[in-house]
């Protein structure tokens, strides 16, 4: 009996000490506040269902201020990469310009393989936060440069040919397509696509050649621009990405994990909010279906690597969206802020209507939702850079360069 004793003191001291999160996955769904999970979850799974980004057992909220109250995706993801307040459009550097060390780049210099995954350009605020410093979010090409040099980013998948490419040379993706006449290639850094297969990255522009893909260091650019079209709703909005968040998610994973030390992943969903902006309520809602997937992705590997940490959160709202019962008052106003829908309630005969305040980004909290080694960390109601600090920790990162 007293060995058996022993035994289970042990045990339950070992349960204490929370094993470290060998690989971090982050999903950024770009302007995603509350009531956008509530309209997606209604959606998809109805009012008795949950989603996979909602079905974890950690939860946090999320306050999103950047130097001032209402942030960008640059400042946000900033924060949230780096752990430091920054100014709007600012990209890894705080609000003196300083450049500040991100935990994607504590993550390669701890051994960890890294990646970067989104449906915008893959230069966009967001994955550029974790791999790039600039003082203007607008260098794309200067970022793109970073991630081969500096960051040395393993996975890159998203948008954004044009940035790579020099004018003049279309690359993969002609030069102003029928679809949007502006896309050409405009890259200010040479042709960074030639100098990513120098240093040994396998370049893809399709669905076929990404899964096809044995290289450890991938490249793939699947757009000119985002992975989809947003324009005004109802003149041409499209989101049906040539390649699914999903399945850049799954061959991110898929490469990434090879390594023995680990891995850091972040993945966006870029969709929500550029259709928020557009108050196109539909195809947010099927953007954030696309999010739900790879997120279900993810918790599948976690589930079976139990040193996975996986979060799900926003870098701040987009649209002033509300859910409201389907009558014939809307409250909020004519042109594309008017009420969206009726919506159905997945698995029900009832319907929900979608409203927006505004085309631009809103200063409320946004929830966070975590599963996996070190999610406890996150528990709580904390600054958007807390997760920084939390994902750190968890991770057992030390910045070499203090």
């Amino acid at each position: 009996m007293g060995f058996n004793h022993f035994a289970s003191a042990k045990e339950s001291h070992k349960s204490q000490v929370q094993p470290k999160a060998k690989n971090v996955i982050i999903f950024v769904g770009d302007g995603m506040g509350a009531a956008h999970r509530e309209a997606i979850r209604l959606a998809t799974v109805g009012l008795k269902g949950d989603l996979a980004m909602n079905s974890m057992p950690v939860t946090g909220l999320v306050h999103t201020s950047s130097l001032t109250p209402v942030t960008d995706s640059a400042a946000a993801a900033t924060a949230m990469a780096s752990g430091v307040k920054t100014y709007n459009g600012a990209v890894g550097v705080d609000g003196n310009k300083k450049s500040v060390k991100t935990v994607l780049e504590m993550a390669e210099e701890a051994g960890k393989s890294t990646g970067l995954v989104t449906t915008s350009q893959i230069t966009d605020a967001t994955p550029a936060a974790f791999g790039a410093h600039v003082t203007d979010r607008s260098k794309q090409s200067d970022i793109a440069k970073q991630y081969l040099e500096n960051s040395k980013v393993d996975v890159l998948l998203g948008g954004g040919e044009d940035f790579w490419y020099p004018a003049g040379n279309p690359g993969a993706f002609e030069d102003n397509p029928v679809k949007d006449p502006s896309e050409q290639s405009k890259g200010t850094q040479g042709n960074l696509v030639e100098k990513a297969k120098r240093l040994g990255y396998k370049y893809v522009t399709n669905a076929a050649d990404l899964k096809k893909s044995k290289s450890k260091k991938l490249l793939g650019l699947f757009a000119n621009e985002e992975m989809f079209e947003q324009r005004p709703e109802g003149e041409g909005d499209l989101y049906n990405p040539a390649v699914s968040l999903p399945d850049m998610t799954k061959k991110a994973i898929d490469t990434l994990s090879s390594n023995k030390k680990g891995f850091f992943l972040m993945v966006e969903e870029e969709g929500i909010d550029e259709m928020s902006h557009e108050n196109n309520a539909e195809k947010m809602i099927k953007a954030g279906q696309q999010l739900d997937k790879s997120v279900q992705i993810a918790k599948d590997y976690a589930k079976k690597h139990r040193d996975t940490l996986v979060l799900v959160v926003a870098d701040h709202e987009c649209g002033g969206l509300t859910i409201e019962e389907v009558n014939d008052k809307d409250e909020s106003g004519d042109g594309i802020s008017k009420e969206d829908g009726p919506f159905k309630v997945a698995n029900s005969n009832d319907k929900f209507t979608i409203d927006w305040t505004t085309t631009g980004h809103g200063g409320v909290n946004v929830p966070l939702t975590a599963i996996g080694a070190g999610s406890e960390l996150l528990s709580g109601s904390y600054e958007n850079t807390h997760i920084f600090e939390a994902v750190k920790q968890a991770m057992g990162l030390k910045d070499k360069h203090k």
